[in-house]
């Protein structure tokens, strides 16, 4: 018997429960009609001409009907006589290259045929400005040649500050736009700036670049969209200021203060630009961001197939099983540490051989005396939590809470011959 599994041999592993969450489920069903009546709304013919080749800006996340958002603004431009365009819109994301950008998009369902347009991907930007403290500001060549650039972007919290501005339009403006270089230039003077160097960069980009509007979207805590906007470059602040309270409040979270132990199922960038969203978990990858709950030890078992091996965000857990490690693409998580300047979430945290050993190394870990006592929620992953695991001891938070319901009697944690969790 190795030494590991000898350590964590007798730690006990509670029994569990499925457990309902409620949050906000308010959503556009007819979201094409929405997105139709709110260009129509901004008098776009005014600003869009005849012929006009206008670059479509659009991200590597995972925005709910990101392909119907796309369209029907590639339509509406078509509409106007305009030659619209998608130009990926993404940092350093797909590699760091103009076939990889590409091929993200072509991963979202962002096709040519999908969308009508086509896709010039390409990694080359030229320097329009600097801030005051000499940060260059960079944008995207192919896009800056365009006539025109239209914006599209889910507004959300960030994962590593806050800021009256945080994740949408102007960070797309800013670092979507400006590729890796410009990534690479908003992140250098680290998170504690960024609510500062966001909307700096994105305002001087909107005064030198043909910005026409932006297309921005909110999301319920299901991931559906619920409210949808068309701004133009002079409503893009303070629209998204507000919007961003409105994504806050429509968060889902873990109706729980304090928990021993957290199991994630899975991480990955299709989860959240940190493999897991720390908003969630309440673990952030830098001083500068807040919120969620207290999480005293957090396991992570594996990634999702859609990451292919960016394993971003492992080192915010406390372990991980040799499974993960294994299908590690080293190179594409690294890529995350350089370009952002936050290298912790890259490390690999504590890795178990296997999920069992995982599971009963962070009780062991959590700091209580009884360990039959502990506090541990299981999830999926940390787009899924509208229903979860938890342990024995929880049931009564459960009962207490008015948004959170018991579905299932007490079970057993079980493991395969392999120690994977089933």
């Amino acid at each position: 018997m190795s030494i590991l599994r000898e350590l964590v041999e007798d730690i006990p592993i509670p029994k569990m429960t499925k457990v309902k969450q409620v949050f906000d489920d308010q959503k556009i069903d007819d979201l094409g009609k929405a997105l139709r009546e709110k260009l129509q709304e901004k008098d776009l013919e005014k600003i869009v001409e005849k012929d006009m080749e206008i670059a479509v800006a659009v991200g590597s996340r995972g925005l709910d009907r990101l392909v119907e958002t796309t369209k029907e603004t590639i339509d509406y431009l078509k509409k106007l006589g305009a030659q619209p365009f998608i130009v990926p819109c993404m940092g350093s994301h797909g590699g760091a290259t103009g076939p990889g950008q590409k091929a993200v998009l072509e991963h979202l369902g962002v096709t040519e045929e999908a969308v009508g347009a086509e896709i010039r991907s390409s990694m080359e930007v030229i320097k329009i400005d600097e801030l005051e403290n000499g940060l260059p500001i960079y944008i995207d060549k192919i896009a800056s040649e365009a006539d025109g650039i239209v914006v599209i972007n889910r507004v959300k919290p960030h994962t590593a500050f806050r800021g009256p501005v945080e994740s949408g339009i102007m960070k797309m403006i800013s670092i979507g736009l400006g590729k890796q270089k410009g990534a690479e230039a908003c992140h250098q003077l680290g998170f504690k700036h960024m609510a500062e160097h966001v909307p700096a960069m994105a305002n001087i980009i909107m005064d030198k670049m043909p910005i026409l509007f932006a297309v921005a979207t909110v999301e319920n805590a299901f991931d559906k969209v619920k409210q949808i906007e068309v701004l133009l470059p002079d409503e893009i602040y303070e629209e998204e200021v507000i919007l961003q309270e409105t994504a806050k409040n429509s968060l889902p979270q873990l109706y729980f203060d304090k928990i021993d132990v957290l199991i994630i199922d899975e991480i990955g960038k299709n989860i959240s630009g940190d493999g897991m969203d720390p908003n969630i978990t309440g673990r952030y990858p830098t001083p500068y961001a807040y919120g969620g709950p207290e999480v005293t030890k957090m396991v992570v078992l594996d990634l999702t197939h859609q990451t292919e091996g960016n394993a971003n965000g492992v080192g915010t857990a406390d372990f991980t099983t040799q499974k993960l490690v294994d299908k590690m693409n080293r190179e594409a998580t690294y890529a995350n540490g350089l370009t952002s300047t936050v290298v912790g979430p890259t490390h690999i945290s504590t890795a178990m051989p296997d999920d069992e050993l995982a599971v009963k190394a962070a009780i062991k870990t959590c700091n209580i005396l009884d360990f039959t006592k502990v506090k541990l929620v299981r999830i999926k992953n940390t787009l899924e939590i509208g229903e979860i695991q938890v342990s024995e001891n929880l049931i009564e938070e459960v009962k207490q809470h008015n948004k959170t319901e018991q579905i299932s009697d007490l079970f057993d944690m079980t493991f395969d011959k392999e120690g994977n969790i089933q």
